[in-house]
């Protein structure tokens, strides 16, 4: 990744074959591929890609009966939220929370399973830099070449620090010690085990699960394993703000639930950490509840 195309940023004017995005007056976005001699074509007649080629970035591309169009490279998020996609993908509020939720740094050793469209992979790469290694595990082949695509598209090449695994994380895993493993997957309760023998003491693991049920499982069987933290839960919402005039207010449309995030930090080999001292919750493990039950706990427990 020391070439700085593989960075996902490109500098100087318009080039054949690379993305842009078009916004019109309303706000309109539109992902458009450059060709040359090509069009893209409008209600009010076609804009020519030969007008935005070797143009600057930022210019303004009008159609034949005058729709305008503003130029510009897309960023990291609009890009993920435009590209083809088989398997949903991990939104830019959630991967900018697992970046920084996660502690991602320059020269991190980390795991992600599964790669579902590359979007959080590209977030992920950017954050290692060219020193870093990330493995992605992903079990549909479908779903690891639609990652490939979209990540090359985006860096301009696939990046030397990156390699796609097809497999099951949880049983496929290397020995090779990891700093971060990232889990976007329906059971990642199922690696916990498997990536306990990886995390070097200190690291972190972070689920990006959609489900109450799943949070719920994912963070009992952590706690089940004695080998980690307290698991930290979140949910993060967006919400934009209208701003003209003295009309400031809250935006209509916002960003809701997609997903919870659970963290938790390995323990060093052998140690157990004190258990968290919390409000009791009456029926929290009861009878009813046929979930893991952390160390302590009975049928009886509130």
């Amino acid at each position: 990744m020391t070439d700085p195309a593989l960075s996902g940023v490109r500098r100087g004017s318009l080039t054949e074959g690379e993305r842009v995005t078009l916004t019109d007056a309303k706000g309109r976005r539109h992902s458009v591929v450059l060709r040359a001699g090509t069009q893209f074509h409008t209600t009010k007649g076609a804009v020519e890609h030969d007008d935005m080629i070797g143009q600057p970035e930022g210019i303004v591309a009008r159609s034949r009966l005058g729709l305008e169009f503003l130029v510009m490279r897309p960023l990291l998020s609009e890009f993920t939220v435009t590209m083809p996609r088989g398997a949903a993908v991990v939104y830019p509020k959630d991967a900018a929370q697992i970046v920084m939720g996660a502690d991602i740094f320059p020269g991190a050793r980390v795991i992600e399973a599964g790669v579902g469209s590359g979007a959080l992979t590209m977030s992920l790469l950017r954050a290692i830099g060219p020193d870093g290694v990330l493995h992605s595990y992903e079990r549909r082949p479908e779903f690891a070449e639609i990652a490939r695509r979209n990540v090359a598209n985006f860096f301009g090449a696939e990046p030397p620090c990156w390699t796609v695994h097809l497999g099951d994380l949880a049983l496929d895993l290397t020995d090779d010690p990891v700093d971060r493993v990232i889990l976007d997957m329906l059971a990642p309760w199922d690696c916990v085990e498997a990536i306990a023998e990886v995390l070097v003491p200190g690291g972190m693991v972070c689920a990006y699960v959609a489900t109450t049920t799943q949070l719920g499982r994912f963070v009992e069987t952590l706690r089940t394993h004695t080998g980690f933290t307290e698991p930290e839960c979140t949910e993060h919402i967006v919400r934009g703000w209208h701003a003209e005039g003295l009309a400031i207010r809250p935006n209509h449309a916002g960003i809701g639930h997609t997903g919870f995030l659970v963290t938790a930090r390995r323990l060093a080999p052998g140690t157990v950490a004190p258990r968290r001292k919390r409000r009791p919750a009456p029926g929290a493990y009861g009878p009813d509840y046929t979930g893991p039950r952390p160390p302590g706990t009975t049928g009886l427990d509130g």
